[in-house]
């Protein structure tokens, strides 16, 4: 039976990543981005895979949109949801200069969209189906060396917590979620500096996730595998 996979932030990066993977694993797969007509890659995927790529508008940041969502997947239960799309936010900020502003927009979109997304989807999701939330190892209480990222480090924190509890309130629905840790990845977020490429860290994170089921939700994994401390 084909496995059914849903991706957000799915135009570029690791998401852009995740599609090219599942399809070549003979996956349909629905990719989801803010404006995909303008999505040249996720594009130029969807004409060399007609039949087995769907593309759909999603801006995350408008909780209104989930419904047009739920009614394009129909009743074609999704085997995967992958929650991928977030923000980091301003970056280089000292204690002493923060402002209010950004907060609202990274907890909107790093913590409320993927509770809603799932909240959404969660009709469609399949018995044994499996749930993977992209955080952060600067998340991570016990990893903190180095301060500073309030916002985004604050964010991914706190979509763990709701990883953890959307682990124990899917359980009687056979769903298992998993917290990924995705590697600090060449996208435009990671920055050129970064330490691997978004193809070895989607060929980890989806190895985490073949191997994801009941007894191992709701634990915090990093790409490679090894489970990373609250």
């Amino acid at each position: 039976m084909t496995q059914r996979v849903l991706i957000t932030g799915a135009n570029r990066g690791i998401g852009l990543a995740f599609c090219h993977h599942y399809l070549a694993q003979g996956a349909e797969v629905i990719a989801c981005c803010r404006q995909p007509e303008q999505a040249e890659a996720l594009l130029a995927l969807a004409e060399s895979h007609p039949h087995t790529l769907s593309l759909v508008g999603l801006d995350l940041a408008k909780p209104e949109q989930l419904s047009a969502l739920c009614a394009f997947v129909q009743d074609q239960p999704l085997d995967l949801l992958i929650s991928n799309a977030g923000v980091y936010g301003p970056k280089g900020i000292a204690l002493g200069d923060y402002q209010a502003a950004p907060f609202d927009e990274i907890m909107q979109v790093n913590v409320l969209a993927p509770l809603l997304l799932v909240q959404a989807l969660q009709p469609h999701l399949a018995p044994g189906a499996k749930v993977a939330l992209l955080s952060s190892k600067m998340g991570s209480m016990t990893d903190n060396g180095s301060g500073g990222a309030y916002f985004y480090r604050a964010s991914k924190a706190a979509v763990n917590a709701i990883g953890r509890s959307l682990a124990v309130d899917l359980a009687p629905q056979q769903v298992a979620v998993a917290l990924l840790h995705p590697g600090w990845v060449k996208t435009e977020m990671g920055g050129a500096h970064a330490l691997i490429d978004t193809d070895t860290s989607v060929q980890g994170m989806s190895q985490v996730i073949a191997e994801l089921n009941l007894e191992r939700s709701g634990q915090f994994y990093n790409y490679d595998g090894q489970t990373i401390g609250w």
